[in-house]
């Protein structure tokens, strides 16, 4: 069944939660705002289905949309079809297509963090303080599909790292033309100058979110796309509501996904 106010159901095959939603965000890489482009298409109402890349045939698939977008933008992209084990990765789904993906990857002894490569300094103060970091990445969202799938990736995300294994911050890596959009969609903070990063081939500013503060944003304005007040522009009423957390917790620790 689907939810009165968010479209939100949690019954579709091995689907972590499954929603209806408009065409309507442009496209996204590696967390940038709204594209410049027309949209290729702009349809009505769509059930998207937000799933785990579990195998390699799901990985190949938000592999491709990754490197399709961030071609777009002229970013180098390396492989990332092979598993981490400090490494989830979601998908969007929508009428057989992959319109949006992102990796999220957990701070461990011995692993570390993709951002370590230019950041190591910075994220070491954070560990010295006893915070326990993560990092979105490889984040892509294909043209014209809606705000609504960015957002359902994060609060996944943000459920499997901060409810389930207790990490305290995100940290990320984006373009210095898109610091704005984060701090201002999501609360990210500056905590690291510019710098090149070398994965993508591009600058990178490195911004900091404490998830207690998400959380916070969450239980206010989750699930209000259509009674927030205008005043509030950030994506947080585009996040599921808080009633729906249990469900996809549950799923995500069932490992039905």
């Amino acid at each position: 069944m689907f939810g009165d106010q968010t479209g939100a159901k949690v019954h579709d095959d091995d689907a972590i939660i499954s929603f209806e939603a408009g065409m309507d965000l442009r496209d996204m890489v590696v967390g940038e705002g709204k594209g410049e482009a027309l949209l290729d298409h702009q349809l009505d109402q769509q059930v998207f289905h937000i799933r785990m890349a579990n195998s390699a045939g799901r990985r190949e698939a938000a592999s491709l949309l990754l490197k399709k977008m961030y071609g777009w933008r002229g970013y180098s992209v390396e492989p990332g079809t092979i598993p981490s084990p400090n490494k989830i990765t979601l998908f969007a789904e929508t009428g057989g297509n992959t319109v949006g993906t992102m990796s999220l990857c957990l701070d461990s002894t011995g692993m570390g963090l993709p951002a370590d490569e230019n950041y190591r300094d910075k994220l070491d103060e954070l560990r010295s303080e006893q915070r326990r970091l993560c990092e979105p990445s490889r984040l892509a969202i294909d043209k014209g599909v809606s705000k609504r799938v960015f957002a359902a990736l994060i609060h996944i995300s943000y459920i499997y790292a901060h409810n389930i294994h207790g990490y305290t911050d995100y940290i990320i890596e984006v373009n210095p033309r898109h610091v704005m959009f984060y701090k201002r969609m999501l609360g990210f903070r500056n905590f690291g100058g510019q710098r090149d990063c070398t994965r993508v081939g591009a600058p990178a500013v490195l911004l900091r979110l404490e998830l207690d503060y998400m959380g916070e944003q969450i239980r206010k304005f989750g699930g209000q796309m259509e009674q927030h007040d205008a005043a509030e522009r950030s994506f947080y009423p585009y996040f599921f509501p808080r009633w729906d957390e249990p469900g996809i917790t549950g799923r995500l620790v069932e490992g039905k996904t």
